[in-house]
């Protein structure tokens, strides 16, 4: 399943959940739970539509331990993916991975880090909601200039002007 497949279920999914989507319908929009075999690096780059150098990448500054086989090969558990799944959607949303590399980093020393990591996460709720707002005010230009050139303005991405 690769990112695109990811993103349309957690698009399908926000129409099913009341109130704010947590990172536990992401979590279970994977299904790596049910998964009881590692994954291999190529199966983890398929799924979550990432070059193995990205993973590795993420492996070696430190987001994310990977364990190794008896043949010294990446070996992927439901956790790692878990966690690379937030990874992907923090990078997505813009976070820095400077951030990313602290947030992690207090999420690995435990429980006593919870209220810095929350304000961490506060502030990037905020930059995401910016971000939200200014695309909103994006999209309502495009369907403004789509409307003056005779196209209709909606939702629809199938209709031709």
């Amino acid at each position: 399943m690769a990112t695109d497949d990811l993103m349309s279920r957690a698009l399908a999914a926000l129409g099913e959940v009341d109130g704010p989507m947590s990172v536990e319908v992401i979590h279970r929009l994977v299904d790596v739970g049910a998964a009881t075999d590692p994954m291999t690096i190529t199966e983890v780059a398929d799924l979550l539509d990432m070059s193995p150098h990205t993973l590795r990448y993420y492996e070696r500054i430190g987001l994310v331990e990977v364990a190794r086989d008896a043949s010294g090969h990446r070996s992927y558990d439901a956790a790692a993916v878990r966690r690379l799944v937030f990874l992907t959607r923090m990078r997505l949303s813009g976070m820095a991975m400077r951030d990313l590399q602290h947030y992690m980093r207090l999420a690995d020393e435990g429980d006593d880090t919870v209220p810095e990591r929350l304000d961490l996460l506060l502030e990037h709720r905020d930059t995401i909601r910016r971000q939200l707002k200014e695309l909103t005010l994006s999209l309502a230009a495009t369907e403004y200039k789509i409307a003056t050139y005779g196209g209709h303005a909606g939702p629809s991405s199938t209709e031709k002007a």
